[in-house]
């Protein structure tokens, strides 16, 4: 999902919820995300079977339809699309060995291995993700991911609307294992779309025999991943065992990995610290710290999302940057980090979220902090606000703090208005309303300064950029900027990685310095594993991966 969160939600998945180093066969250059956090593999001994908790069940495991991110445990160790991650967090081929790119940037070859197969043995051709396309293409599939598609394929909008036809889709079948997709335009992060799941292939047979249930019966719930279903038992959990069929079955250790559902997260860490289970997704709030002290198995990985408040840029006095800059700065991030929200979160002073890398290396490591601290800086906010022409907060309108009704997002707001009436003499008002209420008014702008916050649904910068460009519908900070505009366009377009990262820090400076919204903190995954499980991964998108896992008793 284009994953649009509340505060409230967004320490819910800094929490319990939810792109890359070496060099790509696709020859656009070494682009990476921040690495995975896992331990080195091990050598596997003993049983290689492995049970991990997850907190919610998902709405549905297609993926050419589903957009709930907690299908996407299932969905990334049953199915693997042209393109993956690895251990290093590194985009590598999956189904596709290489791929090409033309010169112009508008044609993308996809080279399929040698011999792939479905999980029940048939072959697995290019034609089966021309289908899979095409399904998630066909309005009767309610793919909630068809943006994804029809905005960057060429006629994929005209074959969803019903005006152009299969062979005018920009989606071919060259060969048995070759696939080309043409675009619509350049599109620098369109490697980057490919590894979402609406792209991977799903087997046109199954589907044609039993329609929608395709996914309700293990049996019938044909994949193509490492693990296959072996057991599907709704309300309970997956049982997943090894795919031999699978093209790099030989290297997949793990013979048994069992999703278990078990809602109530203080129940999970129970089952986790008896040893009844191996992992669990969600950690309770209330043992984050003792957990983490004891050596327990926390891992942490970093969230491609970003925790702010939108300011209205388009009512006064908040259309005056000087006034954005006060609030900025009257605001202490690690008091709100450590005594409010009580995460493990870093302290962010820009909407762009660390994460992504060009050449080994996070775009925005040693980006300037847009003269934000962690703490306050309270004679520079009041300078600010001065400068704008309401020295010691005199004359400036009562402030009015919105949010999305929620008991840790009131003390979150509570006490972002205790800091701004201390540390900038101005009177705040708050108020709440039920998440779609409220919503609808930040999307009229009929607010001031209202909680939001953003988690990217694919590993390219150009999940955030266009947040504050003019006229987008994301954009419901009414913030704009002509030369921000040209450069996000410019960052679309620009197929060279390093001159993208160039455009795209270029872009998140101008914004940032206009202080186009109030940051808050950069989000992370927080999850447990014995210490016996190696070779797991997670990417910051919250995609876990089994594959090379192995169990050490």
């Amino acid at each position: 999902m284009k994953k649009l969160v509340s505060l409230a939600l967004a320490c819910a998945l800094c929490l319990g919820l939810t792109a890359c180093g070496g060099k790509d066969p696709g020859n656009i250059g070494d682009v990476s995300s921040a690495a995975p956090s896992a331990a080195p593999s091990a050598e596997a001994t003993g049983a290689q079977e492995l049970t991990f908790v997850l907190s919610n069940e998902p709405d549905g495991i297609d993926p050419t339809v589903t957009n709930n991110s907690f299908a996407q445990y299932i969905l990334a160790n049953c199915f693997e699309g042209l393109v993956t991650y690895d251990a290093t967090g590194s985009i590598v081929g999956g189904a596709a060995e290489t791929w090409d790119i033309s010169d112009d940037g508008l044609v993308y070859t996809f080279h399929l291995r040698d011999g792939l197969k479905w999980s029940d043995g048939s072959d697995l051709t290019a034609e089966d993700f021309v289908y899979s396309l095409q399904r998630v293409l066909t309005p009767a599939t309610t793919a909630q991911y068809v943006s994804m598609v029809t905005g960057y394929v060429k006629n994929a909008q005209e074959f969803y609307d019903g005006t152009a036809t299969a062979d005018e889709l920009g989606v071919k079948a060259v060969d048995a294992q070759t696939l080309e997709i043409t675009l619509i335009q350049p599109t620098s992060f369109f490697i980057d779309l490919v590894s979402m799941w609406c792209y991977d292939p799903v087997q046109k047979a199954t589907i044609e025999a039993n329609g929608d249930r395709w996914t309700a019966a293990a049996d019938t719930y044909i994949c193509n991943g490492p693990f296959k279903m072996t057991q599907l038992k709704m309300g309970e959990g997956y049982v997943l065992e090894k795919n031999e069929n699978y093209w790099d079955a030989a290297n997949v250790s793990l013979e048994k990995l069992t999703f278990r559902f078990i809602l109530d997260s203080a129940t999970a860490l129970t089952a986790y610290e008896s040893g009844e289970v191996d992992g669990i997704r969600s950690i309770p709030t209330a043992d984050y710290a003792r957990l983490k002290a004891a050596g327990a198995g926390i891992q942490t990985v970093p969230n491609y999302g970003t925790v702010y408040y939108n300011i209205n840029c388009a009512k006064t006095p908040y259309d005056n940057v000087l006034v954005r800059k006060a609030l900025n700065l009257a605001i202490d991030r690690q008091a709100l980090i450590d005594n409010v929200v009580q995460l493990n979160a870093t302290p962010a002073y820009s909407f762009l979220a660390p994460g992504y890398s060009v050449g080994g290396m996070d775009i925005t490591k040693g980006r300037e902090t847009f003269d934000l601290s962690a703490t306050a800086n309270v004679e520079a906010a009041q300078k600010a606000l001065a400068d704008a022409g309401y020295p010691g907060g005199e004359g400036f309108p009562t402030l009015r703090l919105s949010y999305y009704s929620d008991d840790t997002v009131k003390k979150v707001v509570e006490a972002m208005a205790e800091m701004l009436k201390n540390n900038l003499g101005i009177d705040v008002e708050i108020s709440s309303n039920d998440w779609a209420i409220y919503y609808e008014s930040v999307q009229s702008g009929n607010y001031e300064v209202g909680a939001m916050g953003w988690s990217a649904d694919y590993l390219n910068p150009m999940s955030f950029l266009p947040l504050f460009k003019t006229g987008d519908s994301t954009n419901t900070a009414f913030y704009s900027n002509p030369d921000y505009d040209k450069l996000v366009d410019k960052v679309m377009t620009t197929t060279d990685p390093d001159a993208a990262a160039e455009l795209t820090l270029q872009a998140d400076a101008l914004a940032s310095k206009e202080y186009c919204c109030l940051p808050l903190y950069y989000k992370t995954n927080d999850f447990l594993m014995k210490d016996y499980v190696s070779g797991y991964y997670m990417t910051a998108s919250g995609n876990l991966y089994f594959k090379d896992a192995k169990v050490s008793k």
